[in-house]
């Protein structure tokens, strides 16, 4: 059922389409949030957007601030914006910032970008730095890029050293899941996807908050069951609320009560 049957029955429940509208997407929004999680969260939005916005005020101020770029990319690299990401940092790798992390975060901006050669080998560098960053991150994100630019086998190669190498990830075994069902290995992405589902069942509160999102789409008939089940709640109310009739009320004519005994 869709988003505008929901607010069909909700309005014919209240009788107000626009209080009708607000609740449906409270109402899926709160759904989201417990779990695919790929709605926007409203402050954090705002607080990156005004952050964001405080970071280009300062690189008016001051373009060489290096600091202020890198932060900036970070968000930009968030956001999916990979070529204003590489612009930023750009100055920053010419001005001799070399460590890991200014590295690993240009080498995503430009496989981002679709400059697959500049990206890989920024990442190479990074990895010489710091084999193990971020528990195998780069090849999180070799795998992530690789696989939305096409490059299905590298993908597989980097996900599959990833989850090797960071054991309980979800996130990992979801992508590998996907970038095996690409290369035509469905079996394979079957058991990569039990696999991610059994490692969030056994994860500690904290780690299932983190990897709900991953989970649920290892599972995607989790969240469908939720939402029909929602449905068929909504539907019960509305048709238990349309039988029940409001009680007819009498009304009594002192006029004609006094014509009768005038009868009389």
């Amino acid at each position: 059922m869709s988003t505008w049957m929901l607010w069909m029955i909700a309005s014919l429940l209240t009788g107000r389409p626009l209080l009708s509208l607000v609740l449906v997407f409270g109402l899926l929004w709160l759904m989201d949030r417990y779990t695919l999680q790929v709605l926007p969260r409203p402050l954090r939005f705002i607080h990156r957007w005004r952050r964001a916005g405080q970071l280009e005020r300062t690189l008016l101020a001051n373009t060489h601030d290096r600091r202020a770029r890198f932060e900036l990319a970070e968000l930009r690299v968030g956001q999916g914006k990979y070529a204003a990401a590489v612009e930023l940092l750009k100055p920053n790798l010419e001005a001799g910032d070399e460590d890991v992390d200014t590295l690993f975060l240009l080498g995503v901006a430009y496989l981002g970008a679709g400059e697959a050669a500049k990206g890989e080998l920024l990442l190479s560098e990074a990895e010489k730095l710091s084999p193990d960053f971020r528990q195998g991150s780069i090849d999180l994100e070799r795998g992530r890029l690789r696989l939305a630019g096409g490059d299905v086998k590298g993908a597989v190669e980097a996900l599959e050293r990833f989850v090797k190498g960071r054991h309980g990830t979800v996130e990992g075994r979801v992508l590998l899941a996907k970038a095996l069902d690409k290369a035509g290995r469905d079996a394979d992405a079957a058991l990569m996807r039990d696999e991610a589902w059994k490692e969030y069942l056994a994860a500690p509160g904290f780690h299932r908050r983190r990897e709900r999102m991953w989970a649920w789409r290892a599972r995607p008939s989790r969240p469908l069951t939720y939402a029909a089940l929602v449905l068929v709640v909504l539907a019960l109310g509305y048709r238990v609320l349309s039988q029940v009739q409001p009680p007819r009320e009498t009304y009594s004519d002192p006029y004609a009560v006094g014509a009768d005994e005038d009868e009389e």
